[in-house]
């Protein structure tokens, strides 16, 4: 009997426009209506998640930036797995010395320290994406991170380190040399305390070990008293793979790789073909 879906966003639950389709909403609402729990997990922060699914009438709980913070239905943060801030400061180090642009998760939000460089490089991943869609669009949903509030430009990442207020949640990096990111993320996967994954073309994330989707997904299902034999989770990518193996039920996306579908129970149809729908009906019913 299902109790619990995990849904991812990007590749997942959102279409290439960044929407949820009629048909996922519509499926997500016969969920909750027949009192399965539907929990969003995805890689992005709070506020990132929060204006697409309320744009779409989405209500309920959120597991952001990889598990690293839980977020009730009512927004309330429920818990919170921080990066070690001596071995964010590494991390910093290696991606800085390898010239690759990162952005640091917070909550308090996300940062970047050269604006100019996180519209291009959003930019360049969605159209090599969505190669179907119109550049100048592209632009446009790059630019709104800044626009809404999504992104915040800071002078100094150290304002982060030495804060007392702001917990780092995530590093997010970028490179589409794969040679770059790979010798990179031999480096990262040495450090202490750490999960080293990725959600996305040329990304590399950098995570608390405690902030994996996987183990929110274990500790959301043990705080309202369902077994995770009787959970559902549906994804794309390589940051999925935790709670993948520990759900009941796995489902790649139809647009997922070769190695993220062999690594669940399951394949829907793509994320332009309402596969969350598809993987939903076919649970409950």
């Amino acid at each position: 009997m299902v109790r619990c879906i995990a849904i991812d966003m990007d590749g997942t639950l959102l279409n290439s426009a960044q929407q949820v389709s009629d048909q996922n909403l519509e499926a997500v609402a016969k969920a909750q209506s027949l009192g399965v729990e539907v929990v969003i997990a995805t890689g992005r922060s709070y506020k990132e998640a929060r204006y697409v699914l309320d744009e779409a009438g989405v209500s309920c709980p959120v597991l952001c930036v990889n598990g690293a913070e839980a977020r009730s239905t009512k927004g309330d943060i429920l818990a919170s797995n921080p990066l070690d801030k001596e071995i964010t400061k590494t991390a910093m180090g290696i991606l800085k010395d390898k010239g690759i642009y990162f952005e640091i998760y917070t909550n308090h939000g996300t940062y970047t320290i050269d604006d100019d460089k996180a519209v291009t490089v959003i930019s360049e991943i969605y159209h090599i994406d969505n190669p179907e869609l119109n550049i100048q669009d592209i632009l446009k949903v790059a630019e709104g991170r800044f626009h809404k509030g999504l992104v915040r430009k800071i002078d100094d990442y150290e304002e982060l380190i030495r804060s007392d207020q702001h917990e780092v949640y995530k590093l997010l990096a970028f490179s589409f040399d794969e040679d770059l990111r790979s010798n990179a993320q031999k480096l990262l996967d040495k450090l202490p305390g750490t999960a080293i994954t990725s959600s996305g073309h040329g990304n590399i994330e950098v995570n608390s070990v405690n902030a994996q989707k996987g183990k929110a997904l274990e500790a959301f299902a043990k705080e309202k008293q369902i077994d995770l034999e009787d959970t559902v989770a549906i994804g794309d990518n390589y940051n999925d793979i935790s709670m993948f193996e520990i759900a009941g039920r796995s489902v790649a996306m139809g647009n997922a790789a070769e190695d993220i579908k062999k690594n669940c129970d399951f394949v829907t149809l793509t994320n332009n073909e309402s596969g969350v729908a598809k993987a939903i009906l076919e649970a409950i019913e």
